[in-house]
């Protein structure tokens, strides 16, 4: 157990600093974060849940998925460092599909749906996926809203 926090570790400082040549030729878990700003052009660096505060000033900020745009998973007891997915497809008002990396396993997974369960339908609270189970998840994630590339 401890050797896999070490390899993880690793591979967090890793893709971190840049030092792996790209997410695509590492050979391992792929995480959040870097797929996400290889996939979506926003590039921002640090732990997924602070791209919300590292984008204010360099990229638009919003409550509504727009296809491009990553969405922001505050941090909590389940992700510590937060998560972030970047928007393929606009199902209806509530749901979206994603493609993110490291939901399970340290994937990558493409068109999983995430749904809006916040009061206030501003997509402050959603579900995910969970593919083990083939169904919607039972959890219920904070979420700061998306950010949107520049065009």
């Amino acid at each position: 157990m401890r050797d896999r926090r070490k390899e993880v570790l690793a591979l967090c400082v890793c893709l971190t600093l840049g030092a792996c040549s790209s997410v695509g030729s590492y050979h391992g878990p792929v995480q959040c974060a870097p797929y996400a700003r290889q996939v979506s052009g926003v590039n921002l660096r640090g732990r997924a849940a602070s791209w919300w505060w590292e984008a204010r000033g360099h990229y638009q900020r919003s409550h509504r998925p727009q296809p491009g745009s990553v969405l922001v998973f505050r941090a909590s007891s389940r992700i510590p460092d937060g998560h972030v997915s970047v928007v393929r497809r606009l199902r209806t008002r509530r749901r979206i599909e994603v493609d993110h990396a490291n939901w399970v396993g340290g994937r990558i997974e493409h068109s999983v749906p995430v749904e809006d369960i916040s009061p206030r339908g501003d997509w402050s609270l959603v579900r995910v996926w969970w593919a083990p189970a083939g169904s919607m998840g039972r959890r219920a994630y904070p979420t700061y809203g998306f950010i949107l590339p520049m065009r």
